[in-house]
């Protein structure tokens, strides 16, 4: 709340230089703020009494978006990228499908690991459990494993986290 939208009848009020002036009541404190031609800013209404500064309320809120238009910068979205395998996976398209795997750790996205079983290869679970315990223990110094390998329906599923740096 700024200026004529502060509805106490008393404030603690600080200086536009931080220096604290004591509890005023608040047209008083409006009044110091005009003659400064600052605004009044309500800045803990959660205080008894409130806590109010004299400052320039444009020139703060355009420092503020300015510092989060900065953080957002430089902030790292993480992807989860899916590499799927099958249970009958040749050994050259492992290697491929595994160079992926490390490429998008690498990058510092998060891996989904998934086997996918058609038919009767479900059956078979412990096949695709052998293919992502190799692709965990290959992995190893480069990821975490943020879930372990789990068989949901016809796909088992493992998701790799990298190691922070």
């Amino acid at each position: 709340m700024i200026n004529d939208e502060i509805r106490v009848r008393e404030v603690r009020l600080v200086g536009a230089n931080g220096e604290q002036i004591g509890i005023k009541p608040t047209r008083e404190a409006l009044q110091m703020a005009i003659d400064a031609n600052l605004d009044l800013v309500n800045v803990a209404p959660q205080a008894k009494p409130p806590v109010c500064r004299i400052m320039d309320y444009g020139k703060f809120r355009y420092e503020q978006q300015k510092k989060e238009k900065e953080a957002r910068k430089n902030q790292k979205i993480v992807d989860i990228k899916e590499v799927w395998f099958r249970s009958n996976i040749e050994e050259h398209d492992y290697q491929t499908k595994f160079r992926n795997v490390v490429k998008f750790l690498n990058e510092g996205d998060k891996v989904k690991c998934s086997v996918r079983f058609r038919g009767r290869e479900i059956t078979h679970a412990n096949v695709g459990q052998k293919i992502l315990e190799r692709v965990k223990t290959e992995v190893a110094d480069l990821c975490t494993v943020e879930r372990q390998p789990k068989l949901e329906g016809r796909s088992m599923i493992m998701i790799l986290a990298p190691k922070s740096q």
